[in-house]
């Protein structure tokens, strides 16, 4: 649990886990379009209302983040290399492909031109981030730990004998990375991807499920993977399940007109055109690579007798 105790530059922390407690210092701002048209895909913070050089925290972590909104995802610079700056408002970039990547991993790497490891954050990875801030972004010294770590974010395997030559310091950090990515669930991804909306209706409420393309009782062929996942409303989700409505390779959420005619012929079709008027191309996770996979979508069809 992060228990503020400021508003101000450093933000203070109190941090609570395990019966365990110890301060946090953050420097923290909202990411914005960078702005420079030979970089289109450039999001950056502006470090505003602080002066060089920042006061670090003695008794535990300090964190220099941006925050993207839309994606509620965080980036984390290398406090040691802006700690000193010279103006009045330095300001320290990161791609959006790396904030996209970290919505689907949890964190995500990117070596820029000055050597420095910037980090995608997904907000549930923060914490684990918080805590190993320093060695993360120390990466960039040694390739081959850095290909380590992206494995294990990404695979969620360690393989010992390969991490054996390792510092125990690193040893742990590639452990602990691994673990945190697997707690990541299936669910965990996809609310994060869409953003915690409906497909279909774009809601919130707390109301939104994490449903499977193809489902699970359909065999080995689906798998705990973001690109066969969607988040749907739970109406939506049980007539997803049951064939009343099913997704086509244009993205376009469909109401099946056999199993609609089904309820029509039953009495059972009071409220479809409220249901309905939703129905259409449905909202997409920001980045392209969480999108459904084609495949799925047409395993999924033909599980469920559509063609």
């Amino acid at each position: 649990m992060l228990i503020p105790s400021s508003s101000a530059h450093p933000r203070v922390y109190l941090v609570s886990q395990n019966g365990y407690e110890k301060s946090l210092w953050v420097y923290c701002w909202t990411l914005t379009h960078g702005g420079r048209k030979t970089l289109p895909l450039e999001y950056r913070i502006q470090m505003t209302s602080v002066n060089s050089p920042l006061p670090l925290n003695t008794d535990g972590n300090t964190m220099l983040l941006g925050f993207e909104p839309d994606r509620r995802v965080f980036a984390g610079f290398d406090i040691a290399r802006h700690q000193v700056f010279t103006g009045r408002s330095p300001s320290v970039q990161i791609s959006v492909s790396t904030l996209n990547e970290s919505l689907q991993h949890g964190l995500a790497f990117q070596t820029k031109s000055n050597n420095e490891t910037a980090i995608g954050i997904r907000s549930d990875m923060l914490l684990f981030y918080s805590e190993h801030a320093g060695e993360l972004h120390s990466l960039d010294k040694d390739s081959t730990y850095f290909d380590t770590i992206n494995r294990a974010v990404k695979e969620h395997e360690v393989v010992e004998s390969e991490i054996l030559s390792y510092s125990q310091q690193r040893q742990m950090v590639i452990h602990e990375t691994a673990r945190w990515s697997r707690s990541s669930t299936f669910k965990k991804q996809v609310l994060n991807a869409y953003d915690n909306r409906c497909a279909v209706t774009r809601r919130k409420l707390k109301l939104v499920d994490a449903a499977h393309i193809l489902p699970v009782k359909a065999g080995e062929l689906s798998i705990d993977n973001v690109r066969n996942g969607i988040a749907l409303s739970p109406t939506y989700h049980r007539a997803f399940d049951n064939g009343l409505i099913f997704l086509d390779d244009g993205m376009v959420m469909r109401l099946n007109q056999s199993a609609a005619e089904d309820l029509y012929r039953h009495g059972l079709d009071s409220g479809i055109e409220s249901f309905t008027a939703n129905l259409g191309k449905i909202h997409l996770p920001y980045n392209p690579e969480q999108h459904p996979d084609p495949y799925f979508i047409h395993l999924a069809n033909k599980y469920r007798g559509l063609g």
